[in-house]
């Protein structure tokens, strides 16, 4: 077993995922942690922008996840679905519905909440540092057929098997 949440996912090639709200590793800004769950926050998503996915892909779907939670199962912050694959980035705050910002056709799945929107991070009081997993996959599909309602964990298992590419950027954030 790998200290990665990613290591049971596919082995596939990588492309870049960046953010000039943070760096690989370092720690998320203020307003992208939880309002809603008491971190101080705005609960406001950052800017994600991506480059060299491969020739083919025909959408993407983007997680955040924090592996850390102490919860045996981590948490889901944030999904969307059928990212056409014409689009390179995402505004700041595309997580917030209200805003209008996702792409035509994206489709936001509850976060653990319930809600259908970007959750910042909230790390529980005395738990120490968690680290936030932008997860980009290029697919080779242009919609994925995931019900209304669904889970991000669901999401992964249905994009599964079309992975074409992936990026990743890791956040951290502590208690507050």
């Amino acid at each position: 077993m790998s200290n990665d949440p990613n290591w049971r996912l596919p082995d596939v090639p990588s492309f870049t995922l960046v953010s000039p709200d943070f760096a690989e590793g370092d720690t998320l800004p203020q307003w992208a942690r939880s309002g809603i769950a008491g971190a101080g926050g705005e609960d406001r998503s950052p800017t994600l922008h991506w480059e060299g996915a491969p020739s083919g892909t025909k959408s993407f779907a983007l997680t955040m996840y924090d592996p850390d939670a102490p919860t045996g199962s981590g948490w889901w912050h944030w999904a969307v679905l059928n990212i056409p694959a014409t689009i390179t980035s995402l505004s700041p705050d595309a997580g917030n519905p209200e805003a209008g910002l996702l792409p035509a056709g994206a489709v936001t799945l509850p976060n653990e909440i319930r809600l259908e929107r970007y959750l910042g991070a909230a790390p529980p009081a005395g738990h120490g540092e968690h680290r936030y997993y932008f997860t980009l996959s290029a697919l080779d599909v242009e919609r994925l057929d995931v019900p209304a309602g669904s889970t991000p964990a669901y999401l992964g298992f249905v994009l599964r098997d079309h992975i074409v590419a992936r990026a990743q950027l890791v956040g951290r954030s502590e208690t507050v």
